[in-house]
């Protein structure tokens, strides 16, 4: 498993936690909505960042 991947599946277990603690806390439908996709646009960026592979360092040219 990538770890993209293994990032993703994180921060969905996470958003889900913190989903259900808002609904608990009786935060309106529509503001749990806005902010899972706020950190859903924050997550994906996150991850990408972070996994992203580095591009090899080219050979110096010999003189």
């Amino acid at each position: 498993m990538s770890a993209f991947t293994l990032y993703v599946i994180g921060f969905v277990a996470l958003l889900c936690g913190l989903g259900y603690g808002a609904y608990l806390l009786n935060v309106p439908n529509t503001w749990i909505g806005v902010g899972a996709l706020v950190l859903i646009g924050l997550g994906v960026m996150s991850a990408v960042s972070h996994t992203k592979q580095r591009d090899e360092p080219k050979e110096a040219p010999k003189p």
